[in-house]
């Protein structure tokens, strides 16, 4: 970084995309981007634990397999993007392709509403209801030190940058 254009390396939600900035201005930038990435993404493999014991403590109505809640368990991810439309650190569960044909599982089974599906074998249609907000709940008690392990890292990078550039 150069001494004649300052970046405001003050760490905040808001400060991601200054910080980004700033890495891309170095000339490892990449190799920075990297390990604040690993960073925020470990910050936030407790809070992808935390969503997948929450769907995990969904009962189960059926022992058919393949099993639908350890599958959309394993699609539970912290995710990291420092660039483009999105920037920021959130836990994600994406669509689980080839299970059931119920590729939505995630976002249905946490739904008050339930989901529809056909009885096996009679082809009427029901209504099946999983566990109301099972994602957000998980997390919501510790989402401050979640937030706060992800702004660390943020800070620890910041400072990582400022010093360099002493």
């Amino acid at each position: 970084m150069t001494q004649n254009n300052p970046v405001d390396l003050s760490v905040s939600f808001e400060g991601i995309d200054a910080l980004t900035a700033a890495l891309r201005a170095e000339e490892d930038g990449k190799l920075l981007r990297r390990d604040l990435a690993r960073g925020m993404r470990d910050a936030l493999k407790p809070a992808a634990e935390q969503a997948k014991s929450g769907i995990m403590s969904m009962t189960a109505t059926t022992t058919t397999a393949p099993a639908l809640r350890s599958a959309i368990a394993k699609k539970i991810r912290p995710e990291v993007k420092l660039g483009g439309r999105w920037t920021g650190a959130r836990v994600k569960s994406r669509k689980i392709a080839g299970i059931r044909g119920f590729a939505n599982a995630p976002k249905r089974t946490q739904r008050a509403g339930g989901w529809r599906t056909q009885t096996f074998g009679r082809g009427a249609w029901r209504v099946q209801h999983g566990k109301v907000q099972w994602f957000d709940r998980a997390m919501s008690p510790n989402s401050a030190a979640y937030r706060q392990a992800v702004a660390d890292a943020m800070e620890a990078m910041a400072r990582r940058i400022a010093d360099r550039a002493r």
